[in-house]
């Protein structure tokens, strides 16, 4: 199964999609995903790895209970050598009633973009990060690479969340 290739957005989606966005850093660049997909944020700790995966899914970890997928997205994007140290977080994403947690180099804050500050982004086919790039945006001088992260997690390398049925009629 592949994971379904949905246009960008188009820049009056973009707009509609506004809101606030956690930002992070991946291998020095500035991401951002939906803050309403955070459940919470957690300093690095060591995971349970799962014989057999490939690196980038670091294993999982008990959260309060509720085995949880890890995923290095520094690894998934190649960007990093998955090494954890004292900035390491992972951020805890609730999607579609699932959760899954994704490692980063660091969470650097929480930012608003109001309507017309996402713009699409430019064709990156066959990027493996490309396809889950929602848009561009700006917190102050730097560019901000926001991440579709529903889409993201659906990836067949990943599948942790269902595909959006909608992307596949």
């Amino acid at each position: 199964m592949s994971a379904p290739d949905r246009p960008a957005l188009a820049p009056a989606e973009a707009a509609a999609e506004a809101g606030e966005f956690l930002t992070f850093t991946l291998g020095g660049e500035l991401y951002a995903i939906d803050i309403l997909k955070v459940r919470e944020i957690r300093a690095w700790e060591r995971v349970t790895r799962i014989a057999g995966a490939p690196a980038f899914l670091k294993g999982v970890m008990n959260l309060r209970g509720a085995i949880v997928p890890v995923v290095d997205l520094r690894l998934y994007f190649g960007c990093g050598d998955g090494a954890c140290g004292p900035f390491t977080v992972m951020i805890v994403l609730q999607l579609a009633g699932r959760l899954a947690a994704v490692v980063v180099d660091a969470v650097a804050d929480v930012v608003r973009l109001a309507a017309g500050e996402i713009q699409p982004p430019p064709e990156f086919a066959g990027l493996v990060g490309g396809r889950y790039i929602r848009g561009l945006g700006a917190a102050g001088d730097a560019m901000l690479v926001v991440l579709d992260v529903e889409r993201l997690m659906a990836a067949p390398e990943l599948a942790l969340v269902d595909p959006d049925p909608e992307a596949q009629s």
